[in-house]
């Protein structure tokens, strides 16, 4: 995906979050995230807004803490919420291209960066929102889907903070049934998983009896799934590595 597309993202699912938050209320809870409520979705999200605005917009190379959360509520949040997200939205839009600031995840630029990772944070969030409301959350669109689980098996669990570890090798693969070449295998061990995009494509195939375990299912509910928002569509094989993604795979702000 292009960047132009990651900020168009942004901004639409920043403003249906908005909406949202304030159709359901500061004080509704926020099913998909235990002990949450509304507030707490908007302030967080808002506060990470800000964070990633002022990398691109100062031009930090190094990391650079946020601002903390706010001390308002109801209208006056809302209101605050808004106004941060349609300022990240407007510094990733005129950003330059080659733009030079700290990143943390594999990207052709820190601009890639961000404006990926803002359209994934607040689209996971924008979910989140609606589920405080008690309805189905909206579509995601399958090829954004993809990227996002791109983004979190190869980027976030590559890494050396990810908890996704088994104590003897284990393979698990997911699979995009609505998208042919959308397939992933990740090992496990006690290290940091090692993930690839690739593998083949069904779980029937001689190729795939290394396979302890396969996630299957639209690439959309997949990438709720994997993000522990939604159960998974399918797993076939040991239903044990599904719930130690369960478990272990949330990302926590540090």
């Amino acid at each position: 995906m292009e960047i132009r597309e990651f900020v168009e993202t942004l901004d639409r699912e920043g403003r249906s979050l908005a909406a949202a938050a304030e159709k359901a209320g500061v004080d509704a809870e926020v099913a998909t995230c235990a002990g949450w409520r509304v507030r707490d979705l908007v302030r967080h999200t808002g506060m990470v807004h800000r964070w990633a605005t002022a990398f691109v917009a100062e031009e930090h190379t190094s990391y650079h803490p946020d601002g903390g959360l706010p001390d308002l509520d109801h209208d006056e949040l809302l209101t605050w919420f808004r106004d941060g997200h349609a300022r990240l939205v407007d510094t990733l839009a005129g950003a330059s291209p080659d733009v030079r600031c700290w990143s943390f995840l594999p990207a052709p630029s820190p601009l890639a960066f961000w404006a990926r990772r803002q359209a994934h944070e607040t689209t996971v969030h924008r979910v989140d929102a609606e589920s405080a409301l008690g309805v189905e959350p909206s579509a995601v669109p399958p090829d954004f889907a993809v990227d996002g689980i791109d983004e979190l098996l190869l980027g976030f669990h590559a890494r050396d903070r990810s908890k996704v570890r088994t104590e003897e090798p284990r393979v698990l693969r997911v699979r995009a049934t609505d998208r042919p070449d959308a397939v992933w295998t990740v090992r496990l061990s006690s290290g940091a998983p090692l993930g690839e995009r690739g593998g083949h494509a069904g779980p029937d195939t001689d190729e795939n009896t290394d396979v302890d375990c396969e996630l299957a299912g639209p690439a959309a509910g997949l990438y709720l799934a994997l993000w522990n928002r939604a159960p998974f569509p399918g797993v076939t094989g040991d239903a044990s590595l599904a719930t130690l993604w369960r478990e272990k795979s949330a990302i926590t702000w540090s």
